[in-house]
C-alpha cells in the first residue's frame, strides 16, 4: 500500500469504529434492542421510543432511560429501570402532561398502561429467577 493512501485508510476506519460504537452504522428506529412482545412494543414505540433513546433531543429523558441501549444494562440496573418503568406509569408521570399537550396522541391508556405494568412484572419475575 502506498504511504500517501495510509491517511485515507486510516480516517476511513476510525469513521467506521466510531459509527460501529455509536449504532449508526446500522441505526434502529425502533425499540428493537428489547425483548418485548409485539402488542408491548408498539406502545413503547409510539409513546415511548421517540424521546428515551440514544438518538433523543430530549437529554433529560435518554440519560434516564435509553430504550436503544437497553440490551447492555445489567441484570440489576435492568432491574432498576424496570421498577423505575412501573413507578412513572403508575403515578401517570409518563409521558409527562406537557408533552402530551403538543401530542396527545401519545397518551397511554388505562389497557395500555396495564399491559407495560404486567410486562415490566414479568420482565422483572424472570430476571430474579436468574
Amino acid at each position: 500500500m502506498k504511504r500517501q493512501n495510509l491517511p485515507a485508510v486510516f480516517a476511513l476506519s476510525m469513521i467506521f469504529s466510531l459509527l460501529t460504537l455509536t449504532g449508526q452504522a446500522n441505526p434502529k428506529t425502533e425499540a428493537d434492542t428489547l425483548q418485548v412482545p409485539q402488542n408491548v412494543k408498539v406502545i413503547l414505540n409510539n409513546s415511548c421510543f421517540g424521546c428515551h433513546n440514544t438518538d433523543s433531543r430530549n437529554d433529560d429523558a435518554k440519560e434516564e432511560l435509553d430504550l436503544k441501549t437497553w440490551h447492555q444494562l445489567t441484570g440489576t440496573k435492568r432491574l432498576l429501570a424496570l421498577k423505575h418503568i412501573r413507578e412513572t406509569i403508575e403515578e401517570n408521570e409518563m409521558p409527562p402532561k406537557k408533552f402530551l399537550q403538543h401530542k396527545p396522541e401519545k397518551a397511554l391508556s388505562a389497557e395500555q398502561k396495564k399491559l407495560l405494568i404486567d410486562w415490566v412484572k414479568q420482565e422483572s419475575s424472570a430476571l430474579l429467577k436468574k
